[in-house]
């Protein structure tokens, strides 16, 4: 990766640690009831909002995101960002969710019913990447995305 992709990474992930806080904290509170329920319909969301994504359609993701990442980025900023960053990846050529993990407390964002999931993926010009996205259920009862991360 050259100097001006990384600065792009580092650029979206930025912007989405201002959406939330990086999910391997320790101060991570895990959901106990219905977990498996939780987790279900959270991956329905974040497969939904990442064919948007992988399809290019931005703007769309943008507007299936949650409210709360909707107010912390703005969608001219999130299709700029997000663009630079997917867009040297390539085609989606594999992509296997490796865990979903239910939380009530993310540091940084504010306490919700949240599942973190991992997807191990491959890209067209990036043979292993983590992506980590997380669904949060918003008061009408449905997951929407909060945030996502590429590593």
């Amino acid at each position: 990766m050259g100097g001006r992709d990384m600065t792009r990474a580092l650029a979206l992930s930025a912007l989405v640690c201002t959406v939330f806080a990086a999910c391997d904290s320790q101060e991570e509170t895990p959901v106990k009831a219905s977990s498996d329920d939780a987790a279900g319909d959270a991956t329905k969301a974040a497969e939904a909002w990442l064919k948007l994504v992988d399809e290019g359609r931005y703007g769309e993701s943008w507007e299936g995101a949650c409210e709360y990442f909707r107010g912390a980025v703005p969608k001219s900023q999130w299709v700029q960002q997000v663009r630079g960053v997917r867009k040297p990846l390539g085609a989606v050529k594999s992509r296997e969710r490796v865990s979903a993990q239910p939380k009530s407390s993310l540091p940084g964002a504010p306490d919700g019913d949240y599942v973190v999931i991992q997807y191990r993926t491959r890209f067209a010009n990036k043979k292993h990447a983590t992506e980590t996205i997380t669904p949060m259920r918003e008061p009408d009862g449905v997951y929407r995305v909060s945030g996502y991360y590429i590593k």
